[in-house]
């Protein structure tokens, strides 16, 4: 009998040893499992753009060959890039707002941000669709001032605004995480000493706030570039992203090729944005607004 209980408990103490010694256990399960949902289908869709339908480089060819593509490719940046500036700015002053509002108040901020957020991305983009058509809310609103109605449905910027809207928490949050570490003190103190409140928000508060700024800037860049619902149901043929053309040659053309070459070609163009936007990313900033 007493054999028969030590024996568990021993071994369970060996057990515990090799997992202290060897800690990379721990994490094998989720790595293998990280494995198969990620890096096989992306290993498979590169190894696809060289050899379907036949081994070289003709899918890279074709896609550098057709000036379309190229204005595609370009357009899905730019567009990310307006996209991650108006978040920038409607969701500096809204999480400033939850990091000095009350609890009360910061936990309605928070639900505000965060239920839309639950919704489908398809239900707030259909909704987008009847605010911005021709017929829309803000059309009316315009011509009831005496304006001629806007064009924002299928064009550019009703595809930013509508992206906006869905990515507009992931950079929330992640500025929200920053801001609420920041003393406040720091702005009083400056002021005490005779600078302006403007100035002082911008040599004291901003510079610290930075860090959130490029994490939630760098989060939603790259969701954006993408993107495919939001830009497929708001755009038209002048805001076309590269990711709608991925879906024709794919679903449509059943070429996997020349799809997965543009998939490869966007994700090498992302990293080589993280590249040049890292060492801005790495750069710490004093209180005085400058860098080191």
């Amino acid at each position: 009998m007493s054999n028969s209980n030590t024996k568990p408990d021993g071994a369970a103490r060996l057990g515990w040893a090799g997992v202290r010694r060897h800690p990379l256990l721990l994490v094998l399960p989720a790595l293998v499992l990280l494995i198969l949902i990620m890096a096989v289908p992306l290993i498979t869709i590169i190894a696809r753009s060289f050899i379907d339908p036949v081994p070289g480089l003709g899918n890279y060819s074709w896609f550098f060959s057709h000036k379309l593509n190229l204005i595609v490719l370009w357009r899905t940046f730019v567009i990310s890039f307006w996209v991650t500036i108006s978040c920038v700015l409607v969701a500096y002053p809204y999480a400033f707002a939850m990091s000095v509002a009350g609890p009360r108040l910061r936990l309605i901020l928070v639900l505000c941000v965060l239920v839309p957020f639950w919704v489908s991305g398809v239900v707030r983009t259909l909704a987008w669709v009847i605010i911005l058509q021709d017929t829309g809310v803000i059309n009316q609103f315009v011509i009831w001032l005496g304006f001629d109605k806007l064009s924002l449905i299928r064009t550019q910027l009703g595809v930013t605004i509508g992206m906006t809207q869905v990515l507009l928490p992931f950079m929330v949050m992640p500025l929200f995480a920053v801001m609420r570490g920041i003393d406040l003190r720091l702005i009083e103190a400056a002021k005490s000493l005779g600078s302006h409140p403007v100035k002082a928000f911008f040599q004291v508060y901003l510079p610290l706030s930075l860090p959130g700024v490029f994490a939630g800037a760098t989060i939603v860049f790259i969701l954006a570039l993408g993107f495919y619902i939001t830009p497929l149901l708001l755009g038209g043929p002048s805001s076309t992203m590269l990711s709608t053309l991925v879906q024709q040659q794919v679903m449509s053309l059943l070429n996997w090729g020349r799809g997965g070459a543009m998939g490869v070609i966007l994700l090498v163009a992302t990293f080589g944005f993280l590249a040049l936007a890292s060492p801005f990313m790495r750069r710490k900033y004093d209180i005085s607004g400058g860098s080191k």
